[in-house]
């Protein structure tokens, strides 16, 4: 575990010495702070003291801004020759994976706890469904989770960063919409699983507040299988080596 927080403070370290960290931020705040504030259903049009409006913004804020945070994580590496150097020391691929992972979800709950003052903002306009704002925030969590191992995985196919990133966009999209659409399209229990692939039906479950084993399992299996594959991806290339 020191191992992994150690590669994890290097890469929140370069988050920030890059700038990419406050450039993120920022957007971040701007995108979801515009749209759940000023424009469209804003709280202030709805009259409603809810979070909801900025939980369907930052659903698709994070969706576009994760990938961009690790298209570089482990294609830079490769690109540079310092992922050879990395994995020679008494550091294993599984530490590495963890350590990038890591990093990037805490960069993102860092972003997320800039938003705090909004839901201190709006308890003072009105009462507000305290479950139902943590388990929208739970939602952001668990959905970002999934897609930063999604993008890790990505990175680890490329030395390409852009390649990497729109990689992980494709990948996304089908979890994202995609999966949605073509059930809807679709009858009976193939369209019932395809539906259940959907991250949307997962997330809105429990942004309304309802926290079901299924939609945890859900999130679960995808951040499992994500960081499994780019264990499977360094080793195949390090056996190649």
């Amino acid at each position: 575990m020191k191992t992994i927080w150690i590669i994890a403070k290097r890469e929140l370290s370069s988050f920030f010495d890059s700038l990419i960290a406050f450039i993120i931020i920022i957007l971040f705040l701007g995108f979801s702070g515009f749209f759940t504030w000023i424009s469209g259903a804003d709280i202030f049009i709805t009259g409603q003291a809810s979070l909801q409006s900025f939980f369907s913004i930052a659903y698709w804020t994070l969706f576009f801004f994760i990938p961009a945070l690790t298209m570089r994580l482990i294609a830079e590496e490769k690109k540079t020759g310092t992922i050879e150097m990395l994995l020679t020391k008494a550091v294993t691929d599984r530490q590495v994976i963890l350590g990038k992972y890591l990093a990037t979800l805490i960069l993102i709950a860092i972003a997320l706890l800039f938003t705090l003052p909004w839901v201190i903002t709006i308890s003072r306009l009105g009462d507000i469904d305290t479950g139902g704002i943590i388990c929208g925030y739970m939602a952001l969590i668990l959905m970002s989770a999934a897609y930063t191992s999604i993008g890790l995985f990505a990175s680890s196919i490329t030395n390409n960063q852009i390649v990497a990133f729109l990689s992980a966009l494709f990948i996304g999209l089908f979890f994202h919409f995609i999966f949605e659409v073509i059930a809807a399209d679709m009858k009976g229990i193939l369209g019932q699983v395809i539906n259940s692939l959907s991250v949307n039906v997962h997330f809105e479950s429990l942004s309304r507040g309802v926290v079901d084993s299924k939609d945890l399992v859900y999130f679960g299996s995808i951040i499992f299988l994500g960081l499994f594959l780019t264990e499977v991806s360094l080793s195949k290339r390090n056996a190649f080596n």
